[in-house]
């Protein structure tokens, strides 16, 4: 997910566990026990992506694909991660060191902070299709959620429209809910939202904030009931990706009853359960080729057809309706001795394999189709030139590779 939704994420988390925990004494202490709580959820849903700076460990486009989301987003590796934030909360912030010397009930709260923190952080990056491997070194598959959007605005508003409320100053608070508002605003304007998602939107905001406003001082019932509508949005889409998974899949087997549907990557549109990007991977061993398939599927397309998907994300000039449901966008069919071949021959490419879900291959380059077809626009792609006689690089993450089905022979 990205980083505002992390740290929306993080704060409503620090700010549930102190409004759990009984009071301080000293009201100074309650007030530094507060910001210690908002400081570190927020700091531990954001903590794992600090993974970033080991990008330049391997060359590029290595180093972002196989550290970002790497050792920092398993559970093995939370601990240590746990233990170095509250050890530079402890060592950096006096009032910190401070109030967690004098209250158990704050060394509790900053320990159920960074721990929720960092677990929320894994959840909501397993919900898309990047993916994660939380049980590595024991389980090294690449986990994918299919189920939300990497920005979704649904968890803007939940979360961050309570939040808002909470402020003190007046001016402030009118300030946040009018740039939470005006996401939804943007984003239908630039086409990536459909305008009844941005009503939704809005109105769900306006719920939420009116709900905030009438709680009583130092109530959880509105985050709670926040965290609720984002499991439940999540269990949605979930249902709504399962169920587009098993569409895609038929529709495929009606047209090609020899091929084998072995992945669909779903990426949804944002705030719209009925609208979906989809990749399929399918395997024909009779002929000896992958086929790779791009599209669009709308899940009510009596309600909302594939064309009529936000444009932002439809990929309208390049659609090819097969039914109103479906759209075809693109799609390639490579020798599987080709794929194999090349992960013999190269090193490098093995390792971009531990990566690609969707491998797009050409004579020049390869790229993941989960991020587009254009491999000059991709950052997924590897050019094989920039590593002609290159040696093998050290360090490589011993990730599962996402198309083992297809790298080798089908017994």
């Amino acid at each position: 997910m990205d980083n505002i939704t992390h740290s929306l994420a993080g704060l409503a988390a620090g700010t549930l566990i102190h409004r759990s925990l009984p009071d301080e004494a000293d009201p100074a202490q309650q007030q530094a026990r507060h910001r210690l709580l908002l400081v570190s959820g927020w700091a531990a849903c954001n903590f794992p992506d600090l993974d970033l700076v080991l990008t330049r460990l391997l060359p590029a486009p290595l180093g972002y694909l196989l550290h970002h989301r790497g050792h920092t987003h398993t559970l093995l590796y939370a601990l240590p991660q746990a233990l170095l934030l509250a050890a530079l909360l402890w060592l950096l912030w006096f009032s910190a060191r401070r109030v967690l010397a004098a209250s158990r009930h704050a060394c509790l709260g900053l320990g159920l902070a960074i721990v929720a923190g960092l677990l929320l952080h894994m959840l909501m990056d397993y919900m898309n299709s990047y993916g994660i491997h939380p049980f590595y070194p024991f389980d090294a598959r690449w986990l994918y959620g299919d189920m939300v959007f990497i920005v979704e605005p649904v968890f803007w508003v939940v979360l961050g429209v309570p939040l808002a409320m909470m402020a003190n100053s007046k001016l402030v608070r009118w300030v946040l809910l009018a740039l939470i508002a005006a996401t939804p605003i943007v984003f239908t304007s630039s086409k990536h939202l459909h305008w009844v998602s941005a009503a939704a939107l809005l109105a769900l905001g306006a719920l939420f904030a009116v709900a905030q406003d009438r709680a009583r001082p130092h109530s959880r019932t509105v985050l709670l009931a926040a965290f609720g509508a984002c499991l439940t949005f999540a269990g949605i889409q979930a249902a709504a990706s399962s169920y587009g998974r098993g569409l895609i899949a038929t529709e495929w087997r009606a047209r090609d009853p020899g091929a084998q549907t072995v992945d669909v990557a779903m990426s949804a549109f944002p705030s719209n359960p009925l609208c979906w990007s989809v990749v399929s991977v399918e395997r024909q061993d009779a002929a000896g080729l992958f086929r790779l398939r791009r599209g669009v599927l709308s899940l009510a397309p009596s309600v909302m057809p594939a064309s009529a998907c936000p444009a932002g994300f439809a990929e309208l000039d390049k659609q090819q309706t097969l039914t109103p449901a479906l759209a075809l966008v693109w799609q390639q069919e490579t020798p599987l001795a080709d794929l194999r071949g090349r992960q013999a021959s190269s090193c490098h490419f093995d390792a971009w394999l531990r990566f690609a879900r969707t491998p797009a291959m050409n004579a020049a380059d390869a790229t993941d189709v989960r991020y587009g077809v254009d491999p000059a626009r991709n950052f997924s792609t590897i050019r094989y030139a920039d590593f002609a006689g290159a040696p093998c690089p050290s360090g490589v993450p011993a990730w599962g590779h996402p198309r083992e089905d297809l790298l080798q022979p089908k017994l």
